[in-house]
């Protein structure tokens, strides 16, 4: 195993976070789904200065990304842009492309349970067929409740992978197991040799052991079922806007370059824009916690 890191969590150019990232003993990068904020040349050009690599890339299932939607349209947008995600993960050599199916925050369906999977398995085929030509494995993330109706556990996500295809595998994210799952551990033994990536949050979406997860029984767990992938960061910080924050330093009072869906998508998981100082605080905990595990 080792520890990757998303990129969407903050605002900030792919190098700032791959920077940061290595003086703290991130290997690599599970570089944000939007495919058109990246030059593939450059990028990979910074990963071989700091001796890392793209681990892959999340799917952003925002907006009027859905392959859950009734209108056919829509559905095959979503599945071009979900191609032009593994696209960019081939030309960066990343290794998986991990695939959220419904849009996120969306809560209510379009269809009927029949009409919705057979719309979601058609689709994930089309890129699933799209990530074996250019060898990448497929990952399918189920998410809490609150973020979307159609997929929540990994049981779910193993029954819907294997509709897919032999090769399509299970992402599994710590912050959702502790929501929906009846036995973290046991969840985790169903996805087995399907388990493909591993988003690591605590309990309350803080880093690593700022929460109650135990995280060194959660490593022997991956141990024990032969998981050598990623341990993906993805702790999105909920802000403290009150007299008795710990954190007075955590908002970011400077001006940021991003589009307002990627802005709504992060205030939609209860974060915003965060300083560089406080959030460079946050990956040098979140490191000093896993790294002596792995």
């Amino acid at each position: 195993m080792h520890l990757s890191t998303h990129n969407w969590m903050r605002a900030e150019p792919v190098e700032a976070t791959l920077r940061r990232g290595k003086q703290y003993g991130l290997q690599s990068i599970e570089i944000s789904g939007e495919p058109d904020q990246y030059d593939p040349k450059e990028v990979r050009k910074i990963l071989k200065e700091l001796d890392m690599f793209c681990w892959g890339s999340v799917t952003l299932t925002l907006g009027d990304r859905n392959l859950a939607a009734k209108d056919e349209a829509q559905r095959a947008a979503t599945v071009n842009y979900m191609k032009s995600v593994a696209t960019m993960i081939h030309e960066l050599e990343g290794r998986e492309l991990t695939v959220v199916p419904a849009t996120v925050g969306k809560v209510t369906p379009d269809g009927t349970p029949e009409e919705e999977w057979q719309w979601v398995t058609d689709g994930l085929k089309e890129v699933y067929e799209l990530t074996e030509s250019y060898g990448i494995q497929m990952a399918l993330e189920p998410l809490n409740r609150f973020e979307t109706y159609f997929l929540n556990r990994a049981d779910q996500a193993v029954v819907l992978a294997k509709a897919v295809g032999p090769n399509c595998g299970v992402c599994l994210d710590a912050f959702h197991m502790n929501i929906e799952e009846d036995d973290f551990h046991e969840s985790i033994r169903t996805a087995g040799d399907m388990l493909v990536d591993f988003h690591v949050a605590d309990n309350n979406r803080m880093p690593p052991g700022m929460g109650q997860l135990n995280w060194t029984e959660i490593v022997a767990t991956l141990k024990s079922i032969g998981y050598d992938g990623g341990m993906t960061l993805e702790f999105v910080t909920p802000v403290d806007r009150t007299p008795v924050t710990k954190w007075p330093n955590q908002i970011e009072t400077n001006p940021v370059d991003i589009s307002p869906e990627q802005l709504k998508f992060i205030e939609d998981h209860g974060s915003s824009l965060l300083s560089e100082e406080f959030y460079t605080e946050m990956v040098k905990r979140a490191c000093q916690h896993m790294v002596p595990l792995l």
